[in-house]
């Protein structure tokens, strides 16, 4: 029940997007079908992830396992993940090695992939998914913020001298 609900929020769209960028920046010949068997099998043993990290910074992951052994390949892709973060994907967008490993939660893999993706014009490399928004600092001077101090903002509202008196709402109380 709950693993169809995780897998309901999966997009295939968004998958291949992620695949095609991967393909894209590691060059690597990888099938790029969105579907969650494809996405799977592509990723699994961390191999891609990891040559997808050293393309965009190179020497980031010194050494990709290529044996198919389960802790080897769950090796990859811890060493991809604590990249991840590294190059500024937020914690709540990355995943567990389990979710890829077990195929348990393929959905934040995309997530995570969407994330780096948009990371990557930072690594002079083809990006996806919405650009980052720069940030926009502003200073305000002293005269600015004390005449803001003034204003009665109209998010207060006015109930223009109604009370809630005589309101009964539902059944009166029986006591």
């Amino acid at each position: 029940m709950y693993q169809s609900k995780i897998n309901s929020k999966y997009s295939e769209e968004l998958a291949q997007e992620s695949l095609e960028w991967i393909k894209a920046v590691t060059g690597e010949p990888i099938n790029t079908s969105g579907d969650t068997d494809n996405f799977f099998e592509v990723l699994k043993d961390g191999v891609i992830l990891c040559k997808l990290a050293n393309s965009l910074q190179p020497g980031s992951i010194k050494k990709v396992n290529e044996s198919k052994m389960a802790f080897k390949c769950m090796e990859n892709i811890s060493a991809f993940l604590e990249c991840a973060k590294n190059f500024g994907v937020p914690t709540q967008e990355t995943f567990q090695s389990v979710d890829l490993w077990e195929r348990q939660n393929l959905n934040s893999v995309v997530i995570c992939l969407q994330s780096l993706g948009r990371k990557a014009s930072n690594f002079n490399k083809p990006s996806i998914g919405p650009k980052e928004a720069d940030k926009n600092v502003r200073n305000f001077s002293e005269e600015q913020l004390r005449a803001g101090q003034n204003v009665i903002s109209l998010q207060y509202g006015s109930n223009k001298g109604a009370t809630q008196s005589g309101i009964n709402f539902g059944n009166t109380r029986h006591m």
